[in-house]
């Protein structure tokens, strides 16, 4: 009796449409996924302006008393955040994103802070991206 020595060719051919089928499912989830963590490192940027507007507003004792000079944030760019700003007399921090290096569409996220019981709770809105999976489970709606 002879030994079979190797794999057959169909053998070969199913185990190349299996790893086809594996990467054609795969392959968009981790783009999604990518563009999702480049679209999060803005809100982490953002994250510092959150932090100015809640000191100003216990200083200064309301949100309509935040100015455009009084709550010390300055922006410093990042390869995928393009500008963080700060809304005078509401509080609202305005995070967009750099759609060039992110390799998704330039995506806006809000954070409109709203006191409540001594606190501020923020509340994320998106706009602008491909997908609602490159975004942040946060700011999905």
């Amino acid at each position: 009796m002879k030994k079979q020595q190797g794999f057959t060719l169909i053998e070969l051919m199913i185990v190349i449409a299996i790893l086809g089928i594996l990467i054609a499912i795969a392959l968009p989830a981790y783009q999604n996924y990518t563009i999702r963590t480049k679209n999060a490192e803005c809100l982490n940027v953002a994250a510092g302006a959150k932090l100015a507007v809640a000191e100003t507003a216990q200083d200064r004792g309301s949100l309509a008393n935040i100015t455009d000079t009084n709550h010390g944030y300055e922006f410093q760019a990042s390869d995928y955040c393009a500008s963080v700003g700060i809304t005078a007399g509401t509080g609202v921090v305005t995070a967009v994103t750099n759609g060039a290096t992110t390799g998704g569409g330039t995506v806006t996220f809000l954070l409109t802070p709203t006191a409540a019981a001594g606190r501020l709770e923020w509340e994320c809105t998106a706009s602008g991206q491909d997908n609602e999976a490159q975004i942040p489970a946060e700011c999905r709606q």
